[in-house]
Parts: structure tokens; C-alpha cells; sequence
């Protein structure tokens, strides 16, 4: 195999494949099917074969071994990564008329009152005046970017400072001090 003969590299991978089935006992108390440990062993028995040097001083199926016990970890790993995927679609329970309720059914529900929705409006609006009354440029434009006012993407302090050629820090302390500015003038 190493002169690279593939028939000597299958051989060696059909001989080893008692191994992967052994490796795969260890797992027999995962949710994972035999058969499918078996083969995402089988996929480490043939990177281990394909990666294997003699000269290591190691045995084959000692390195294959863990080949195998590496790949189906990994294979373990990313199913529960998968396993902690909430879908929007899935269901989550019944309401009262036992009709199915989603997630996103529930996060698409605006309970505001029309109340509510007046007074957040005019918030705003009082917020804008105060900042063209309140702030000086620089305060003002950094607020701006940083929130995305105005319907624009919200900047990190460092973006900020990149485009006015200042220091982060720098925008921080503008932008803690207009902050600090804009509620002084709300508590009036």
C-alpha cells in the first residue's frame, strides 16, 4: 500500500472491517442505528488506511482504532448540534380550541394595544427632535450608526471608528455621553 497499490489499500480496509463493528459497540447506547455507526466508522477505517505510516512505530489497528472512534465522536457531536435546532414550523403545543400553535405563530402574535403603538410612535418622534436639539454632530451621527436610525444597519463602535477615523474607544465615550445627554433630557 504504500508503494501505492490500491488493491493492497482494500484489502487492508476489508480485513479491519471486524474492527469498526467492535469500535461501533461502544456507541450502542446512542440513538444512532448500528448499521449507521458502522458506516460512518467505516469512513475513519479508510481516512485511517489512506493517512497510516509505518514508520510511526504504531500498529495499524491501534491507529485505525482511533480513526474509527474519532469519526463517529464527530458524527455524534454534529447530531447534537443538530438535535438543539428549534424550527419555526415545528409544532409546540395547542391553544385552547386544541388547534396546533408553531413558534412561529407565537412570535409573529403582536399583542401590542393600538395605544401602545400611538405612544411608541410618539416616543420616537420626541426622540428624533431631541437629538437634532440636544446633540452635536459628531454625537449625533454616532448614534445614528450605531442604532440604525433612520432605517439603516445598525454599525458595531469599531465600524464607526473605522469611517471617522477615530478610536473605538473614542466612540464609546461619544456615545456614552450622548446617551447620557438624551435621557438627562427625557427625565425633565
Amino acid at each position: 500500500m504504500a508503494n501505492g497499490d490500491d488493491e493492497a489499500r482494500n484489502t487492508l480496509i476489508e480485513r479491519n472491517l471486524r474492527l469498526v463493528a467492535h469500535v461501533a459497540k461502544k456507541y450502542s447506547s446512542t440513538k444512532i442505528d448500528q448499521d449507521d455507526l458502522i458506516s460512518i466508522g467505516t469512513i475513519g477505517l479508510i481516512k485511517g488506511i489512506k493517512s497510516f505510516n509505518i514508520n510511526n512505530g504504531t500498529r495499524l489497528s491501534t491507529y485505525v482504532s482511533r480513526c474509527i472512534d474519532n469519526e463517529i465522536l464527530m458524527h455524534l457531536r454534529a447530531t447534537k448540534k443538530l438535535g438543539a435546532e428549534v424550527y419555526l414550523n415545528e409544532p409546540i403545543g395547542k391553544d385552547k380550541d386544541d388547534n396546533v400553535v408553531t413558534l412561529q405563530e407565537v412570535l409573529e402574535n403582536n399583542e401590542r394595544t393600538i395605544e401602545d403603538e400611538v405612544d411608541i410612535k410618539l416616543k420616537i418622534k420626541k426622540l428624533y427632535e431631541k437629538m437634532k436639539t440636544v446633540l452635536k454632530g459628531r454625537e449625533k451621527t454616532i448614534l445614528e450608526l450605531r442604532f440604525g436610525l433612520g432605517g439603516k444597519k445598525p454599525k458595531t463602535q469599531h465600524e464607526i471608528a473605522k469611517m471617522m477615523g477615530i478610536s473605538r474607544s473614542y466612540v464609546s465615550r461619544i456615545e456614552t455621553k450622548a446617551i447620557g445627554k438624551l435621557s438627562k433630557e427625557f427625565e425633565k
